[in-house]
């Protein structure tokens, strides 16, 4: 553990209903990590999209009864913010260095240092998934699976990077402001939860627009920048040995990339889930489409849903090692996925 000259941990627990928040000072800035669960537990690392953090990204998903019985019972959470994308956060200098996502995948390295933190499974959202792939290219000992939501691993193409101009822009010169959300519900959303005219936008939609008013629009901007100036990563997939498992919406804009990733992976380690009617951020939209692929994932490592009897009486603690896991567990078949992809049901 790093001394107290290097982090300051700070108690949020009555804000964050359980999870308290530590600020891992690394060579590249201040960290925000909350954690969720017995650190004693193997660790899951997730790491959200633009503009999201742990509440408007992974909500839907661990509020969830039946993922709380899979992933809380299993893991002890630790979700890191890109920088300045934490509850509360303050602007960032604009004279502060521009971070590559080199550099916060090297963020990463060091806040599993800091909780002394050996191998971890991770879990992230399209930006954040791109972090996480390319952390466990550049430190592939550290990461035993990756559990990617409507993943990139491409530079921009024309369309993403036109995009993206039209957000810098209007995040340079309006910060926050309305349209600049719409685009990224729209980045995040399917149109049916998105609502029109005849239909009110949903729920999570709605909490998701809340959430982003709070955002200071110069630290949007410069994670933003640096997605938007990231290298093609597709070369170096062949190489992961660690097992990874895709869902991605059928309506994400960011559809075609990840069967385009997926194909990149070595099939004996990977598996695609599509999920119909459902845009890029599945853990807030249809969370429940995400549940039996991730138990069957679980499976292979040695993990288990929690039952109801386990909950009242205690269980102990779940293994997470590659020692545990059999070349017949690699599989899709061992993971329930007999097609690829394999489209799941809407949930209603």
């Amino acid at each position: 553990m790093a001394d107290s000259s290097d982090s300051v941990s700070l108690d949020m627990e009555t804000i964050y209903l359980g999870g308290k928040e530590h600020i891992v000072r690394t060579g590249q800035g201040p960290v925000s990590v909350i954690l969720y669960g017995d650190q004693d537990k193997p660790a899951l690392v997730t790491y959200p999209d633009v503009a999201l953090n742990h509440m408007s990204c992974f909500q839907g998903l661990f509020f969830c009864p039946e993922a709380a019985s899979l992933l809380l019972h299993n893991f002890c959470i630790y979700h890191i913010s890109p920088p300045g994308h934490e509850l509360g956060a303050a602007a960032v200098c604009p004279n502060d260095e521009l971070l590559s996502v080199d550099d916060l995948a090297d963020q990463i390295l060091e806040v599993l240092n800091h909780f002394r933190l050996g191998t971890v499974m991770c879990m992230g959202v399209t930006a954040g998934a791109y972090i996480l792939t390319l952390f466990a290219m550049k430190y592939r000992e550290r990461v035993i699976g990756l559990i990617l939501i409507s993943p990139i691993c491409k530079a921009p193409s024309w369309t993403e990077w036109l995009y993206n101009k039209v957000m810098l822009n209007l995040l340079y010169f309006y910060g926050m402001c309305g349209l600049l959300t719409e685009l990224l519900l729209q980045r995040y959303f399917s149109k049916e939860v998105r609502g029109n005219i005849d239909v009110p936008e949903s729920d999570i939609v709605q909490a998701c627009r809340r959430l982003l008013e709070e955002r200071q629009g110069i630290n949007v901007f410069r994670f933003l920048q640096a997605m938007d100036r990231r290298p093609d990563i597709s070369d170096g997939l062949k190489r992961l040995k660690c097992r990874t498992l895709i869902f991605v919406g059928d309506n994400s804009p960011f559809h075609e990339e990840a069967l385009e990733m997926m194909s990149k992976l070595d099939r004996r380690y990977s598996a695609l889930v599509e999920v119909q009617s459902c845009g890029s951020m599945v853990t807030e939209e249809q969370p429940l489409a995400m549940l039996i692929p991730m138990e069957y994932f679980m499976m292979g490592y040695g993990l288990y849903r929690q039952s109801q009897a386990q909950a009242l009486s205690g269980s102990p603690r779940s293994p997470l090692s590659p020692s545990c896991i059999s070349p017949e567990l690699l599989s899709p078949e061992s993971m329930g996925l007999k097609l690829k992809p394999i489209k799941t049901r809407v949930v209603s």
